[in-house]
C-alpha cells in the first residue's frame, strides 16, 4: 500500500515563502515520478509541478515558474515544493501524487492528473494580501 502524507502549509504573507513536504511510503521511493497540484476554492485541480525519478528533469506550470522549485531527496522518501515570493492567487488545497514511472518522463505528460497512480490527503496553504 502507498500512502503519501503532505506537511508544511500554512497562513503566509504575500511575498512569503514556504516549503511543502510530502513523505510516500510503501514502495521504492525512488522509482516514482512525482508531481504536484493544488485545488483553489471554487476551481479545478491543476498542475503545479512535477519530477522526474532521478530528479534531474522538473516541469512547471507557467504560473510558479521562477517563483517555485520541486526537488526529491530519494534518500528521504520525500519531495518537497519550495515556494517564493507567494502570491495571494496561490491559494488552494496543495496535493503531492505519485506515478511509478510506467512512461518515458516528459514534463507535458506528467502535467496531467491523470498518469497518476496515487494522492496524498492535501495541505492548506493560504497567502494573504
Amino acid at each position: 500500500q502507498v500512502q503519501l502524507v503532505e506537511s508544511g502549509g500554512g497562513l503566509i504573507q504575500a511575498g512569503g515563502s514556504l516549503r511543502l513536504s510530502c513523505v510516500i511510503s510503501g514502495r521504492t521511493f525512488s522509482r516514482y515520478v512525482m508531481g504536484w497540484f493544488r485545488r483553489a476554492p471554487g476551481k479545478e485541480r491543476e498542475f503545479v509541478a512535477s519530477i522526474s525519478w532521478s530528479g534531474g528533469i522538473t516541469y512547471y506550470a507557467a504560473s510558479v515558474k521562477g517563483r517555485f522549485t520541486i526537488s526529491r531527496d530519494n534518500a528521504k522518501n520525500t519531495v518537497y515544493l519550495q515556494m517564493n515570493n507567494m502570491k495571494p492567487e496561490d491559494t488552494a488545497e496543495y496535493y503531492c501524487a505519485a506515478d511509478p514511472a510506467t512512461a518515458a518522463y516528459s514534463g507535458i505528460l506528467y502535467s496531467n492528473e491523470y498518469r497518476y497512480d496515487y494522492w496524498g490527503q492535501g495541505t492548506q496553504v493560504t497567502v494573504s494580501s
